[in-house]
């Protein structure tokens, strides 16, 4: 016969949506930290969402934790206790800096347990419009006949906007000269005033400076069309076919976290995910929420690692 004693937490457990460790302890019992980079950005900005959501549903606060740096969240993460307490939500940086770096100190296989991939952003191949290309086609050609004279600018190194430029370089089979930029802003004013002819921007920098006419968007980079930018083809479509490149921001745990923990907060992340208001402040800024299981964003994390750490490996790419 049931304890009547423990029927309250059990009943609790079940409306909560919250488990139970090896210890016999319910999770979550106290708050959670989602660390991610500096207040501002797109992971951050994610992050917020999710923490807000999760809060909510699981009945304990979830706090964003901004840390700067390229790595410092990735390595606190990946030495924090596997509890399911320090959680991190991140780009593609944290499974592609130990291709730019030898001292990564840490392997982003072996180190963290995949919880979901959340969202997937646009980018778009845009040019100065002083350029003479109006296609993606007519670009390619004109690189080939010019080779080495067309620049393209970007961020910081391994940035989704370097990232997408040197993989359309290697499947265009084009020589392209990046101009290098501390970040995605300066970059883009550069771009405008023509001081560099190409760039491959977020959607939601760029659409705003194409509807001024200060950019002309030739392609976005994703495997389908976005509504961001309507009529507006693929990269693939458009003459380099197979070309697919985005910004991805997954969840992830400290490795060794138990699976059913990992279970409930992939539930719960992608619960969060699919609520009509939150895929709605996504879709503002050209971001398709995901909400995968933890094995497909394993599966996508390990594809981006053989296709862009190659990218990385050719091209010479460091984390400056």
């Amino acid at each position: 016969m049931l304890n009547r004693s423990v029927f309250p937490a059990i009943l609790l457990a079940i409306v909560a949506g919250v488990t139970t460790s090896a210890s016999g302890a319910i999770y979550p019992e106290k708050p959670i930290r989602i660390l991610t980079t500096v207040p501002g950005g797109s992971s951050d900005f994610a992050a917020r969402l999710v923490a807000q959501g999760l809060t909510a549903r699981l009945g304990q606060p979830v706090i964003v934790d901004n840390r700067g740096g390229s790595i410092i969240a990735i390595q606190m993460v990946a030495k924090a206790p596997p509890d399911g307490y320090t959680l991190i939500l991140y780009s593609s940086s944290l499974w592609l800096l130990p291709f730019m770096r030898e001292n990564a100190s840490y392997d982003p296989v072996r180190d963290f347990a995949p919880i979901t991939l959340a969202t997937r952003s646009a980018i778009v191949l845009v040019v100065n419009p002083g350029t003479a290309a109006k296609s993606v086609k007519e670009l390619v050609a004109l690189a080939k006949a010019r080779p080495g004279t067309l620049n393209y600018a970007s961020g910081a190194s391994g940035s989704s906007a370097h990232l997408a430029a040197e993989l359309f370089k290697s499947m265009a089979g084009v020589n392209l000269v990046r101009v290098a930029y501390k970040s995605n802003p300066p970059a883009l004013n550069s771009i405008i005033t023509g001081e560099v002819q190409i760039m491959f921007p977020a959607i939601a920098q760029a659409m705003p400076h194409v509807k001024s006419g200060r950019l002309r968007a030739l392609a976005v980079t994703s495997a389908e069309p976005n509504a961001m930018a309507p009529g507006l083809p693929t990269v693939a479509a458009e003459g380099v076919p197979g070309y697919e490149s985005s910004q991805i921001l997954g969840v992830f745990a400290p490795a060794g976290t138990p699976a059913a923990i990992i279970t409930l907060l992939n539930r719960e992340v992608v619960g969060v995910l699919a609520l009509p208001d939150v895929k709605e402040r996504f879709l503002s800024t050209g971001t398709d929420v995901v909400g995968s299981t933890p094995q497909q964003f394993a599966a996508a994390v390990k594809a981006e690692m053989s296709s862009l750490g190659k990218v990385i490996r050719d091209a010479g790419i460091r984390d400056e």
